[in-house]
């Protein structure tokens, strides 16, 4: 465990909050528990009136959680009793990591590093019977993006690379849809780059890919050195689980990407994500509960954990002196559901698995209660976009006469 001292000379773990891993644990620690259950209540919401729920894990996963040494956390999303429809309860599962070797290391040894720590946390959600799992983004390496360096290159890979093939025969044992982010290498056209996540079906076959919509340009993180906006639309994959779709990382800025998604019909969108504390911790839990709420889905929200330090010094477009990591990548990877609750986060400093038992007809129940589908007026902002993109876009503003006016 990384530690740090604080202010007052305690010895805290680095990343965490005051000496905890996660805002949930600071606030039960502290507060009375009729008080902790309010401001909870406030924090997560509540599922269906309730709080969430926990599952109880297998053995034999939370003895891997021991063993290895990873944050262990499972909650269940409800829905109302139908008349009409059974229950359509899916198990999902978020896996958050750090590398597993220095950046220095040996690229291979670097990848198979991080297999190999991966290995135990997937089988975790194997016998936990998880159903559809999604890895952070770029999972297979550092997150080298911003360095501008070429040499990070590679580590790109196929489509039906090396660690698709690794994911593969895990997701045929476990009977698991398993989404893999990786950096891709287009064997088809000219060896160009992607940032991009291979579907894996259960049957450890491949569905299909995403390629990141959005491409950030804000302080370290400019990654257009390495890959450019994606060309695949915004696909939603049908599964024998349920219908899913993969938002990465800085899509989740975008509302608009969201509400694609939610147009093709998915049920599960998954936000795949490198970000540090700095620079989005505050935006962290409301983007994604956002996006749940206002297209009736469920959304699971994945960050990278730790600091990684890269063996040459990069400079940033914002002015701050040359430095040889993007700070701390804080993890917290949670999940929201479409009536604005939420799970509490994994830790910020550790490697985790979290899982949720969530029951996919509250995406229906909940487009039936606000009727946003309904209300939305999509052919005014349809006719709004259209005119921006002209060139001779005039924003609809109506002045105060009395503003350009001779004040004399």
């Amino acid at each position: 465990m990384n530690k740090s001292i604080s202010d007052n000379g305690e010895t805290v773990a680095k990343g965490s909050i005051c000496g905890y891993d996660s805002l949930d644990q600071l606030l039960s620690a502290n507060l009375k528990p009729e008080l902790y259950q309010e401001v909870s209540r406030i924090l997560l919401g509540s599922n269906c009136g309730r709080p969430l729920e926990h599952i109880v894990i297998p053995a034999s996963a939370k003895d891997l959680s021991s063993k290895h040494d990873f944050d262990l956390q499972a909650f269940s999303f409800s829905a109302d009793k139908e008349q009409t429809r059974k229950p359509r309860v899916v198990r999902v599962g978020l896996i958050q990591n750090s590398i597993a070797l220095p950046t220095t290391a040996p690229f291979l040894d670097q990848t198979r590093g991080i297999h190999n720590k991966l290995k135990p946390i997937i089988e975790a959600a194997g016998v936990a019977g998880v159903n559809i799992l999604c890895l952070q983004e770029a999972w297979t390496m550092p997150f080298a993006f911003c360095t501008r360096e070429k040499k990070w290159c590679e580590f790109a890979e196929p489509v039906d690379g090396e660690s698709t093939k690794f994911l593969q025969e895990l997701a045929k044992k476990y009977n698991m849809v398993i989404v893999n982010p990786i950096l891709e290498r287009d064997m088809d056209h000219g060896e160009v780059l992607w940032n991009t996540a291979v579907i894996i079906g259960n049957n450890g076959n491949i569905i299909g890919k995403h390629r990141k919509n959005h491409i950030p340009r804000v302080g370290d993180f400019n990654e257009s050195t390495y890959y450019m906006e994606g060309d695949t639309g915004h696909p939603v994959f049908e599964t024998v689980f349920g219908k899913i779709a993969v938002n990465i990382c800085y899509g989740r800025h975008h509302p608009l990407n969201w509400l694609a998604f939610g147009l093709n019909g998915a049920e599960i969108v998954f936000n795949p994500s490198a970000t540090v504390g700095e620079l989005s911790e505050p935006m962290w839990p409301i983007e994604a509960r956002n996006a749940a709420i206002a297209n009736s889905y469920f959304v699971g929200s994945i960050n990278r954990v730790g600091t990684e330090v890269f063996p040459n010094a990069f400079t940033s477009g914002d002015g701050k002196p040359q430095h040889n990591d993007f700070g701390h990548f804080y993890g917290s990877s949670h999940f929201s559901a479409p009536d604005a609750s939420c799970t509490p986060s994994l830790s910020r400093y550790r490697d985790g698995l979290l899982i949720s038992d969530m029951d996919l007809n509250l995406c229906r129940q909940y487009k039936d209660k606000w009727g946003f589908r309904m209300t939305a007026r999509y052919e005014v902002y349809a006719e709004l976009l259209a005119k921006y993109l002209k060139p001779d876009f005039k924003p609809q503003v109506v002045s105060d006469p009395m503003l350009h006016k001779n004040s004399s």
